[in-house]
């Protein structure tokens, strides 16, 4: 007689595989990757990025593939990450283990362009900017609006009340550091819209404890100089680069005529100019004349005027990834030459530009630079020259980029680069 024994699982073995199922469901990806490509292959890269910051701000460690596939993301696979791609659009695939691996010794050969960066921390950013500020007219605020990527909005108040310690990286919003209005005066003082913000700098300047405008700006940016020198990041667009360099330069001289300080220029203003004092310029001119859009000789707007649009581009370095993380990090792109674009400052002379500041990014043809970093103390900043990588000649009253239209633009990735660098583990350069 054959006796049959028929097994129950216990209460405990029950538990047990209950339990193995859960970890199992909660381990990333059953052991499995998400590669984010940022080649040609991307559907949307402006919003990857928002992607890679959504994930850091849920703690989890991304690497940063720089040159491989132009700079693509690799995570571990975890269906919150692979589902918020799919609803933002943004082009994945989930890789085995395995294949993950031999991506990341690809990368490792050393007679290979590549390394790998782990990104750690979202960066908390801040946007100085005005309380009549527009996130459509400022390309940084823009595209971090169409990233999904969160950002706080301080101006002077705060800034002199010592509010940057608070953030990691910093965008100076088309900002006149000089005290004058952007040198608009002649197009536009009798404008509402012009005489308004005098008021409103002039009432902020007297809240502050400022004679004058000038003044306040000047403080401004000698706190955002120490925010720098402490370790902050600093990035600035347009007039925010040139300006913010002059203000330093003029410290304790008048520069400004009294159509905009109420009193009149130091008529020695130019020979008292310390270049010593600024991040990225020397040996310019200033332009005083209050009637001439211009702030000194330092913006090239004239020569990329002369050739045009469709002639109008820059290159980006190649730089050794190995050696030169930071700038191939801020390069990290799907295109090396990408299209100009014009802004109150489009461009840097580069004969202008200090010895020791990295160029990442020139119009050859033009003896111009567009795109260049810096250390300071124990922080860094980066200059990008023009107002709008995807509105070639941006005006006053134009209406906003609608940047659904140019998910993919090169121009405004450069941007995101600097957005996702504090987040890197800080490594040390290799000398």
């Amino acid at each position: 007689m054959t006796t049959t024994t028929t097994f129950h699982p216990s209460r405990t073995a029950r538990r047990f595989v209950l339990v193995l199922v859960a970890l199992l469901v909660a381990l990333p990806g059953w052991c499995t990757k998400l590669l984010i490509p940022m080649d040609g292959s991307q559907r949307d890269h402006l919003k990857a990025y928002g992607v890679a910051f959504w994930t850091l701000q849920r703690d989890v460690a991304i690497d940063w593939l720089l040159n491989y596939r132009g700079g693509s993301f690799l995570v571990d696979h975890f269906q919150a990450i692979e589902q918020e791609c799919a609803i933002r659009g943004v082009t994945y695939q989930v890789i085995a283990d395995a294949q993950a691996a031999a991506i990341l010794a690809e990368i490792g050969d050393p007679e290979v362009n590549m390394e790998v960066v782990k990104l750690e921390k979202a960066p908390k950013i801040a946007v100085y900017a005005p309380e009549s500020f527009q996130p459509w007219d400022d390309a940084v605020a823009l595209v971090m609006t169409y990233a999904e990527i969160p950002y706080e909005r301080i101006y002077d108040r705060e800034i002199i009340s010592g509010a940057l310690p608070q953030y990691d990286w910093l965008h100076l919003h088309h900002e006149d550091f000089t005290g004058q209005y952007g040198k608009f005066y002649r197009a536009y003082n009798n404008a509402p819209w012009y005489q308004a913000q005098v008021r409103e700098s002039e009432a902020m300047a007297a809240e502050l404890g400022f004679a004058k405008v000038s003044q306040m700006k000047l403080a401004v940016a000698l706190k955002i100089r120490d925010y720098v020198a402490g370790g902050g990041y600093l990035f600035t667009m347009c007039s925010g680069t040139d300006s913010y360099d002059i203000a330093l330069s003029a410290e304790g001289v008048d520069i400004c005529t009294p159509e905009f300080d109420h009193d009149p220029i130091d008529p020695a203003a130019q020979q008292k100019i310390d270049f010593g004092r600024t991040f990225a310029f020397r040996d310019f001119r200033l332009v005083t004349d209050p009637n001439v859009y211009e702030f000194s000789n330092i913006d090239a707007t004239d020569l990329h005027s002369s050739i045009g649009q469709p002639r109008d581009f820059f290159t980006l370095f190649d730089f050794s990834a190995k050696w030169d993380i930071v700038p191939t990090m801020l390069c990290q792109s799907h295109e090396q030459v990408v299209r100009g674009f014009m802004g109150q400052t489009t461009a840097f002379r580069k004969s202008l530009v200090k010895p020791g500041v990295t160029v990442m990014g020139e119009n050859k043809a033009q003896g111009t630079v567009k795109y260049i970093h810096g250390e300071f103390g124990l922080g860094q900043w980066t200059f990008y020259g023009g107002h709008d990588p995807e509105d070639y000649q941006h005006m006053v009253g134009d209406p906003p980029t609608d940047l659904s239209l140019h998910p993919n633009s090169a121009g405004y990735r450069l941007i995101l680069n600097n957005i996702l660098f504090p987040a890197a583990r800080k490594k040390k350069q290799k000398t």
